[in-house]
């Protein structure tokens, strides 16, 4: 949901105490939420005092927060009349009880948020980021603890598709090291959640000193990360569960290596058979798909010779 609010929030973000800067963060990354929920849930969900989403209405400018709270509620009613339908219900059924009504709730959370990656903001980042790790001489992939899997995603992926992927996994304490070599000519895809680790901020900002180019696959605006980067990709976490979800961020990855598969065009099909011959020859996989006998057709089928056009000749 873009507002002009939140441009007035995060131009002032920095300006802000610690606790107000928690509450701006809810607003910015909970939209709907801020629509739907009592001034004193929200402020319980933010982590602050009922008193600090006051005072960060009237420093915005606004008389309170039901006023500051109106400018989301008019935005959810311009949407389709569904998605408001859909929060709703979820809020009711949140006071249920059971395993049915608590897995039906995580999935009606990964559904709205799988819904984000399919808004023209996000899919115009998603593009564009592509775009600019399609042409890079390496693409680095950089995540930490849960957003791992997904920056480990990217560059097994993108190295099928024959990216050059380097990951930044620190092994031996080593993660440094991969950085040695980057420079103007490549990009670092850096997956960070809150809570942001210090080293993945740390990464961003020397590949950005040496003229990399950086993709922020976050779940802010106002992510640690978000300032540096070239491209920001932004996915919601949150979820009913003590724990973020990183599916969303998944989803955002195979997006984007179908979206370079794309770019690539003929010279991904050629990786991807060279890959599967590798890994016949090792007898990897169990079971043989049709899919990897056309991709192994592309190298192991001598190209179809065209026969020589005969020219010609009117009759005198």
């Amino acid at each position: 949901m873009e507002l002009p609010i939140a441009t007035v929030i995060k131009d002032s973000y920095e300006r802000m105490p610690r606790q107000m800067k928690a509450g701006a963060r809810w607003l910015l990354d909970h939209p709907t939420e801020v629509a739907l929920l009592s001034m004193r849930e929200q402020a319980r969900r933010a982590g602050v005092p009922a008193a600090t989403l006051t005072r960060l209405a009237k420093r915005l400018g606004f008389d309170g927060f039901d006023s500051l709270k109106e400018i989301f509620a008019g935005a959810i009613r311009e949407r389709p009349e569904s998605f408001a339908g859909r929060a709703e219900e979820l809020l009711a059924r949140r006071e249920a009880e059971g395993d049915v009504a608590l897995i039906g709730d995580t999935i009606e959370f990964l559904h709205g948020h799988l819904r984000e990656l399919a808004q023209p903001s996000t899919i115009a980042a998603l593009a564009a980021a592509a775009d600019v790790m399609t042409d890079a001489r390496h693409i680095f992939c950089l995540g930490l603890r849960s957003s791992f899997p997904a920056a480990y995603l990217m560059h097994y992926v993108g190295s099928l598709l024959g990216s050059s992927t380097v990951l930044v996994d620190g092994v031996g304490g080593t993660a440094n090291d991969a950085l040695q070599t980057v420079g103007p000519r490549d990009v670092l895809l850096a997956v960070t959640v809150s809570p942001y680790t210090r080293h993945t901020l740390q990464a961003a900002e020397f590949a950005v000193s040496r003229g990399a180019k950086l993709v922020a696959l976050t779940d802010s605006e106002l992510s640690p990360v978000a300032r540096l980067a070239e491209v920001l990709i932004r996915v919601h976490t949150e979820t009913p569960s003590f724990f973020h979800t990183m599916t969303p961020a998944f989803a955002a990855v195979e997006c984007l290596v179908e979206l370079i598969a794309a770019k690539r065009g003929r010279s991904a099909l050629e990786a991807l058979a060279r890959n599967e011959a590798h890994l016949a020859a090792f007898d990897t996989y169990v079971l043989k798909t049709p899919r990897n006998s056309e991709l192994l057709s592309i190298v192991t089928e001598p190209p179809i010779q065209k026969a020589p056009r005969r020219s010609r000749r009117r009759g005198t």
